[in-house]
Order: structure tokens, then sequence, then C-alpha cells
């Protein structure tokens, strides 16, 4: 959603840097239904670990705060644009390069080991923002020793409190900035909003049924393959490469 609503708001003549600040606020927000409506589907699947969620969401949701602040304060939109970009491209390589493991041990489920990781991956959820799944899944699974099926449930459901710090945000350090959009809250765009978590919300339950429908390794390998688009497409290598992608 955020190259599109970024694509979008160029389009319509937007300065990229709100253009770039928009559809991460503007992204943020959409998240927090569609993180709902998916961790729901998750749960009645038995693969979300509540506790850790909550600990993990609650710990995110004020980094979040704090990286939507830097974000919007601090960073230019096309600096923005190459972080995030880079941010997912890390995560992938470390995925796809990371030795398969076969999880027999109980996921790390400590509060403190949990908030350790939160803080500093919910700054980054501000920053770039996401709802965090996309940097969090592989921690789950590499480093938490959780299930992919169970890291994917999971970080859906800490999603939801990330994405409301995150989305918090964005509004307030953008309440005072002139010249937004029509129909802007602070760096997030109600019409925006409207148009994508109409749609998002339903098609979250279509993914979970895919997910668990998937066997973990070809579901590794399509949540892969999605971060490496995503990370080139906001670095800019297709537009160099003269690529319609």
């Amino acid at each position: 959603m955020v190259p599109i609503q970024i694509w979008v708001f160029t389009s319509l003549g937007v300065p990229l840097d709100i253009a770039v600040k928009q559809a991460f606020g503007t992204n943020l927000l959409v998240v927090i239904p569609t993180a709902m409506s998916g961790a729901w589907g998750h749960s009645k699947r038995n693969a979300v670990l509540w506790r850790a969620g909550v600990t993990l969401g609650l710990v995110g949701a004020v980094g979040a705060v704090i990286g939507a602040t830097i974000a919007t304060t601090y960073l230019s939109g096309a600096a923005l644009k190459i972080i995030f970009g880079v941010a997912i491209l890390l995560s992938g390589i470390r995925m796809i390069t990371a030795k398969p493991i076969t999880v027999e041990e109980e996921p790390i489920e400590n509060p403190l080991i949990l908030a350790a990781w939160a803080l500093p991956l919910g700054i980054v959820t501000g920053i770039i923002g996401i709802g965090g799944g996309i940097l969090m899944i592989p921690v789950m699974v590499l480093a938490l020793r959780f299930k992919m099926h169970n890291a994917v449930g999971t970080s859906t459901a800490m999603m939801i409190f990330t994405a409301i710090g995150g989305a918090t945000g964005y509004v307030l350090n953008g309440l005072q900035v002139p010249d937004l959009p029509a129909y802007s809250l602070g760096y997030v765009n109600l019409a925006a909003f409207a148009a994508l978590a109409i749609t998002s919300v339903p098609m979250a339950q279509v993914g979970v049924r895919a997910a668990h429908r998937l066997p973990a390794p070809q579901l590794r390998k399509v949540f892969i393959l999605v971060m490496f688009y995503v990370a080139l497409k906001m670095i800019g290598v297709f537009g160099w490469l003269g690529l319609p992608l």
C-alpha cells in the first residue's frame, strides 16, 4: 500500500516529501482494521500466541510513536523511501540466507526478551510507516523460535498496537503542517484510508485462508518474494533499470 499511495499522491501533484509521509501515516491507520481482521482469522486457527503478541505490541507501540516523530521531524521523503526499501531488503536477505530450521523448542515468551526486540523494531515501524510484521516475522522465526504460521499470526496481532502508535505519531506531528492534501488529518489522509480499508479488511480474510493452505516452506518463499519486490520498488531500482514494474 505504501508504494501505491506514493505513486497516487505524487501523480496528483503532491510534493514527494509530503506524499511519502502521508503514505506512511495513512498506511499505518489502514493496518489497524486490517490487522484486527487478520488476527481474528489467525486466532480462529490457533496461530496467535496472544501473550507474546500483546507484549510485543504494547512495547512496539511506544517505539512506533518515537519512530514517527523522527520520520516526520528529521527525515525527508526521499530519505524515507530509501530507508523503507533498505530495511525490507535487509530483512528479506536475512530470511533467504538463513538456514532452514525445524523448530522443536517452545517459542521464547519471556517479556523482557520480547520487549528488547519490540522497542527498536517499533521505532523502525514508525519511521518507515508499516505495521511491523514484515520486520518482526524474521525475528520471530530466527531469534524467538516461532513456527512460521505462529510468527505470521502473532505478528499480525502485534501490528494492531504498533500501527495505533505509529498512526498517532504521524497525525500529531502533521497537524501544524500547511498545504496538506484535502481530507488530511496530520500526515494521515482520510480519503485514502477509507478507500484502502474498505477493500483490505475483507481481503485480509482471503490472505489468512491462503496462508493456512500453504505449507510453511512455500509461505516463506512467497513472503520473501513480496519483500524483495517492495524493497527494490521503493529504493528505485526498477526505475533506474527502466523496468515498468
